[in-house]
Formats: structure tokens, sequence, C-alpha cells
């Protein structure tokens, strides 16, 4: 089926959806870019998310797309996605982000888009249907990225605290209090790079589908790229309140220098997984690193039952995006 038999209004009307999952992603994971440097007083709320949304779509000028590439051409075999498959894929991903939202949870969107992509495929065309690699690659690093982020963010906090030894702690906290705005910088940077692509992939993906666009192409159309990045920036700027304070506070006390090995942590881990292409979620990652950075200082500073509650949600965004997206697929073939 090609997109003029699709009807021109169905595409344009999934890929607003799309974008306002884009929106919804930079809303709902705003919190993984401010939540630190808020916490630590650097920054006061509505400068951060200024901040935050600035970096975010200047990403569109440093990053490869092999994350949307990722997306877009390795999940799911050639031929088998249509519309209706990406409504699905939507509808799921939409739906789990707009639960967590509302019990301040900090779940994936990414992971959430993934579970969604292959719910609606399996309901499809079943199992055989995803490309095995692209899918484990990203179910690898639900557990690489916060273990990459726990192991760079406490390593980060013992080289600081070692280099430091000798230096006053008021000089200390002012001297980070400057670095935590780069840190904080390059972690927006890298929220980004990641997670705009994943949108550009899904549209990118229905583009193809369609035949608004070649298998072969190498890059999706630019109005793609560029209404992606403004839309999450855009999310960004409007934030989500309730996951900063989980984020921040609730899971160990952070100063300006813990802030600062958290988001570096955070940061080197989401740009080496975007130069790798792998779509990971800023979520995890940043978890993973403000975890590392307290058990540091000590493990009792770590709330290790609200972390617990966090890798509950993490463990049940697949599988609960999937189903709804299943779902949705089959509600979608009867929609339109």
């Amino acid at each position: 089926m090609n997109g003029v038999q699709v009807g021109f209004w169905v595409i344009a009307l999934l890929v607003v959806l799309a974008i306002a999952f884009d929106f919804m992603n930079g809303f709902h994971d705003a919190a993984n870019s401010i939540a630190t440097v808020v916490s630590t007083g650097v920054l006061k709320p509505q400068q951060a998310v200024l901040f935050a949304a600035f970096f975010n779509v200047i990403a569109i000028s440093i990053f490869q797309l092999k994350v949307a590439a990722t997306v877009g051409k390795g999940i799911v075999e050639p031929g088998i996605v249509d519309h209706y498959v990406v409504f699905g894929a939507l509808i799921g991903a939409i739906t789990w982000n707009v639960v967590t939202w509302l019990y301040g949870i900090p779940s994936s969107s990414s992971h959430a888009l993934i579970g969604g992509i292959v719910g609606s495929v399996i309901a499809k065309a079943g199992v055989t249907a995803l490309i095995g690699t692209g899918v484990w690659k990203t179910v690898a690093f639900i557990f690489v990225s916060p273990l990459l982020g726990f192991l760079l963010g406490s390593l980060m906090m013992v080289l600081v605290a070692w280099l430091c030894r000798r230096t006053p702690p008021l000089r200390v906290d002012k001297w980070f209090r400057r670095l935590q705005l780069v840190s904080a910088g390059l972690y927006s940077l890298g929220h980004g790079g990641n997670d705009a692509q994943k949108t550009i992939g899904i549209i990118w993906m229905l583009l193809i589908a369609t035949g608004y666009t070649q298998a072969g192409d190498k890059m999706p159309p630019s109005w793609v790229i560029w209404c992606c990045y403004i839309a999450i920036g855009l999310g960004t700027m409007f934030g989500g309140w309730r996951i900063v304070k989980t984020m921040g506070q609730k899971i160990t006390k952070l100063k300006p220098v813990g802030g600062f090995c958290a988001e570096t942590g955070g940061a080197i881990t989401l740009f080496l997984a975007t130069a790798l292409g792998v779509p990971v979620s800023t979520t995890h990652t940043i978890t993973g690193a403000i975890v590392g950075v307290g058990s540091v200082q000590r493990a009792s500073a770590v709330r290790w039952g609200v972390a617990g509650n966090i890798v509950w949600a993490w463990i049940f965004t697949i599988p609960a995006s999937a189903t709804v997206a299943a779902i949705a697929y089959y509600a979608g073939t009867r929609l339109f």
C-alpha cells in the first residue's frame, strides 16, 4: 500500500502524533537534563529548562543520525511496517509516558517507543518480523546504560575527591557550581542527540512504508529532523516537575560536585551510545550515575527503596507499552 492509497491526511495525522510524542519525550525527560543542576541550586528551574532546551536543539549539528537509522530500519524487517503499525507503536509509547508522568515515575520514553514498535509488529506479523540484532542491542542497553552511568559517575566522584582532597570545601563548591554548567550542557546535548533521533526514526519508518521516502536513502527529509529537534527542545522548556523532585532529591541528596560527576558520567554514556547508534534511556543513564555518586559517599546516602521502584518501572516499560501497542494496532485497523 503506497502513500497515495493510504491517504495524505492519515500520514499527516501520524506525523503530528509522532511529533507530539517527541514533545512529550522532552517534557517527560526534562528532569533528566535539569534535575541535578536544579537540586544543587546552580540554576533556577526557569533558567535550567531554557539552558537544557538550547543544548537539546543544537545537538542537531553534532550527531550523525545513527540512532534514527536503528529505529527506522534496524528493528523491523522491510515491508512489514505500515501506518497501522506506526499508529499502534505511538499509542503504546504515549500511553506509558502519560501513566508514568502522572505518578512521577522516571521511566524511559525510548524503551516505551521500542516496546510500542515491538508490540505493534508482533500483533501484525509475529516475532519473526523483528530484526533480532536491533531489538537485543536496545534491550541490552537497558542494563548497560545505567551500569555504565553508575560506574562512570562513581569513578568521577572518586577522582574528584582525590584531586580536591586538600582544597577547602567552600572553594570546591564554588568551582563545581561553575563546572556543573558545563556538565549539564553536555548531558542536555547527549539527551537531545539520542532522544530526538528516536522520533526521527519512527517518522522515517512511516515515510518509507508509505512510499514518500526510499528505503535506500541515507537520511530522512530535513523537515523531519528539524521538527523533531525543535519539538524535544520545546518539551524540555515546559519541563516535568514531578519527576525533577524524584531525580534530584529523592534518590540521594546532591551537591554541585556530585551533580557534576553524575552529569559527566551520564553524558559520556549518552555520547557513546549515540555514536554506536543505540537508542538508550536518558532516564536509566542519569539514574545510574546519580546512584553511583551517592554510593561513593556512603551506601546509606542512596534511598534504595526509591531506586528500586524506578527499576521496576524500567522492567515493565517494554512489555506494558508493547501490550497497549498491540491493542492499538487492532483498533487502528478498524478505525482507518
